[in-house]
């Protein structure tokens, strides 16, 4: 029996089917990872993620974040100029970048939007959403049904639109005063009540009683 087993045997280790649609499996799955990226050899992007798979066999090849995406964008002095977040991103052609679930953008202006889906064109320097978007900066808040915008989300579009703009606390003052003046000049309406009426004396009626000898005096 030992001698069947050892013919049998040719000492390679244990090998399974080649993979042949390359497609569906990552060539490279990460986890923990927190990575810095260069653009035009400057370090303008950090991602932080719990796991980074790469597909280079997909059409376009992508790069996929299955449990969240913390993104961080610097500026030419390396300073924080953004952050994104997501519960899921996917990052196409190392271009297009499309977040789901819970998608937040906040920028050194004040400015933070909400979504459930974001695309962020990293060619054209764009953000797009074609679902509910809410975005709020220091002096509005905007929501709508779909959203398109630069980068800065200074310029930006908003379909089927709503929004709040407060009022500034010098033009509330200026309402407010120019309510007391009214009330202050308002004329006060007359009393409906009359007033009760003094009592008059009773006046006896003139006599009609003829003078003597029947002549009228």
């Amino acid at each position: 029996m030992t001698g069947l087993l050892l013919a049998c045997s040719d000492g390679r280790p244990p090998s399974a089917n080649a993979v042949r649609q390359r497609d569906s499996a990552s060539v490279m799955t990460t986890y923990g990872v927190s990575k810095l990226i260069s653009d035009s050899g400057l370090i303008r992007y950090k991602v932080v993620t719990e796991e980074w798979r790469i597909y280079d066999r997909t059409n376009p090849p992508r790069h996929s974040f299955p449990k969240g995406l913390l993104l961080e964008r610097f500026d030419q002095k390396f300073h924080i100029e953004m952050y994104v977040t997501a519960d899921t991103a996917y990052w196409y052609n190392q271009n297009l970048w499309e977040l789901r679930g819970r998608v937040k953008v906040w920028n050194l202006d004040g400015t933070i939007f909400n979504s459930e889906l974001l695309y962020w064109d990293m060619h054209t320097h764009e953000f797009y959403s074609n679902v509910y978007s809410h975005l709020k900066t220091p002096d509005k808040e905007v929501e709508g049904t779909s959203f398109r915008s630069d980068e800065q989300m200074r310029h930006y579009i908003i379909n089927n639109s709503r929004a709040v703009f407060p009022i500034p606390q010098e033009a509330d003052d200026e309402t407010t005063d120019s309510i007391k003046t009214a009330e202050q000049n308002e004329v006060p309406e007359p009393s409906a009540v009359i007033p009760p009426r003094s009592p008059q004396k009773a006046t006896a009626p003139p006599s009609t009683n003829l003078p003597p000898g029947g002549h009228f005096k």
